[in-house]
This record gives C-alpha cells, structure tokens and sequence, in this order.
C-alpha cells in the first residue's frame, strides 16, 4: 500500500467513525453531537429560550468533556512523541479506550429515558471525551488529511475545485485535492446512515462498529517501523 492509498483508507475510515459516533449520540442521547462542539452550542441556545425543552446539562458538560479529551490527548501526544513512540497507534488506542466506555455505559443505560440519569451522563461525556481525542489526533498527528469530523470545510473545497475543473482554470493539484476532500466526505455520509440504522437495530451494542474500525488501525500501526529518533 502506497502513500496516498494509506492515506485515502485513513482520512475515510476516520471520517465514516466520526459520523457514525455523532449520528449514533444525537439518536440515543437526546440530541446530544459528541463531536461537534458548534451543534451543541446552538441546541443550548435553542433549550435556554425555550423552557418546555428538556434538561440541557448534559449538553452544557459535554463542551468542558470535549475540552479534556483535546487537553489529554495534546498532553499523551507530546510525551510520547518526546521518546520518539508510537505516538499515533497509543493516541487511538486512548480513543479506543473512551469509545468502548462510551458504548458500555450506553448499554448500561438502556432504556435511556432521561438526560440527566448516571449511566447516560457517564456514556454521553466518553463519547465527547473521545471525540476530543480525535479531533486532537487529526490536529496534531493527521494534519496532512482532510478533517475527518467537520465536513463543512471539505464540502466548500470539493465544490470550489469542481467548478474550477469545470470552468477550465484547474491546476495540476485541483483533481489530487479534490479526491483528497471527496472521500471523507463520502464516507462521513455513509457513517451516518449507518449509524442511524444500526441504532435502531441493535441500540448502543451499533458502537461495536467504530471499536472494531479503531482497533484495526491500532493493530496497523503497531506494525508499522518505529519512528526514527531526532538527532542530539
């Protein structure tokens, strides 16, 4: 596997993850994002003018959750990488530790009837917590790929190279950079179908999908050449 293939099925199976434990958190966590910190702010705002809504605090300790899952990780990452480790394969494993605690507290919690109970507290904050994390690794360690959490940004530069393919004032990078935003995009679409369904099906046990996804990346990079150590 070449460069840009890793790199493809990386940004991909990334983004399909991240959609798929938002999507699965706003169904089963009373519109709760685990990873988008922008669509939480906005239902606070929407449930403090509307006093019918239902208890927002979960939704108000998610934003502080989210902040340390970023904090650790940015920590984890910078210790690891000053002993020239495996800084990606033990950040994802860190995520991986929080998903799994996201789904088993999940579990736990079902029937979910309120926001405010113990189980679904505990499963909603690993979920942002772990979602941190990722946004953290896809900062620190994936910079080279295209967000794998926000797609917003993406859609804008797929649409943006598309019409300048169209219009003929493409350059040599613009179809490279578009099939670079592209995949993401598409498989966060995927994500989320498949999350929405999976729920339905299975409930909080859909998580196991994410999991596996994340433990086939540890596996990988465990395989792969240590990094070399940075010369005294």
């Amino acid at each position: 596997m070449n460069a840009a293939q890793r790199n493809r099925l990386q940004s991909s199976g990334l983004a399909f993850l991240a959609a798929y434990v938002d999507t699965l958190g706003f169904i089963a966590l009373f519109g709760l994002f685990t990873a988008h910190v922008t669509g939480n702010f906005i239902l606070i705002g929407a449930a403090l003018a509307d006093s019918g809504q239902m208890s927002i605090l979960l939704k108000f300790l998610a934003f502080p959750a989210f902040i340390l899952g970023v904090a650790v990780a940015r920590v984890f990452i910078a210790s690891i990488q000053r002993r020239n480790g495996r800084a990606l394969g033990w950040s994802l494993l860190l995520q991986l530790v929080l998903l799994i605690g996201f789904m088993l507290c999940g579990i736990a919690a079902t029937p979910v009837q309120s926001p405010t109970a113990g189980w679904v507290m505990a499963s909603g904050l690993l979920g942002t917590a772990s979602m941190g994390v990722h946004s953290a690794i896809s900062r620190l360690l994936l910079a080279h790929l295209a967000p794998t959490s926000l797609m917003t940004g993406n859609v804008t530069q797929v649409v943006i190279d598309v019409v300048d393919m169209l219009r003929g004032a493409a350059d040599a990078g613009t179809t490279e950079r578009c099939i670079k935003f592209v995949w993401p995009v598409l498989s966060f679409g995927i994500g989320a179908i498949a999350a929405a369904f999976a729920y339905h099906l299975v409930g909080f046990a859909g998580l196991i999908v994410p999991v596996l996804i994340l433990v086939a990346m540890v596996v990988w990079e465990w395989r792969q050449p240590l990094p070399a150590k940075a010369a005294p």
